[in-house]
């Protein structure tokens, strides 16, 4: 296969894994999957097919990051196509961790399907804004609890008559 192919390949099969997270959210299956490192695994394989041909590039611009190093390797088709894929591999771990985090905190879907859209495009957007949601959830579980965890420590910590 042609590094440009390769290239396609990877967001192609990650595409199907994406369509659950955003699109069947809380069905028995897509919480299976969404659990899995396993969706990952083919992209990895595309990932590997196009880093093997230009590993020493690809070697020289991360053991020694430069710009000129990254410019070099994203030159060559394979390269490019490499870290494609490793990007590809890397948002749909994000989406896959964010979809189970917003079902443990039980985010609505209609907020994180356009967040999870959002993710697959421009992943540090999409990830700073999931940030910020459950930062805000999470203080908001604590204040629930909270208030009644203080009144019962209260209740627990006052003498008895």
């Amino acid at each position: 296969m042609t590094p440009s192919t390769l290239f396609d390949l990877a967001f192609l099969l990650a595409a199907p894994f994406w369509a659950l997270l955003i699109l069947a959210p809380g069905w028995r299956w897509t919480d299976r999957i969404a659990a899995s490192p396993l969706p990952m695994v083919p992209v990895l394989v595309v990932y590997l097919a196009l880093a093997v041909p230009v590993f020493p590039h690809l070697w020289a611009a991360v053991s020694h990051p430069d710009l000129t190093g990254f410019q070099d390797l994203l030159r060559l088709g394979g390269g490019a196509g490499a870290i494609w894929a490793q990007v590809i591999a890397w948002d749909l771990f994000l989406g896959q961790w964010m979809y189970r985090e917003a079902r443990t905190l039980r985010l609505h879907p209609l907020l994180m399907g356009p967040l999870l859209l959002l993710t697959v495009l421009l992943s540090p957007i999409g990830v700073l804004l999931f940030l910020a949601i459950r930062a805000a959830a999470v203080r908001l579980r604590k204040g629930e609890g909270g208030v009644a965890g203080r009144a019962g420590a209260v209740r627990a910590a006052a003498p008895r008559s």
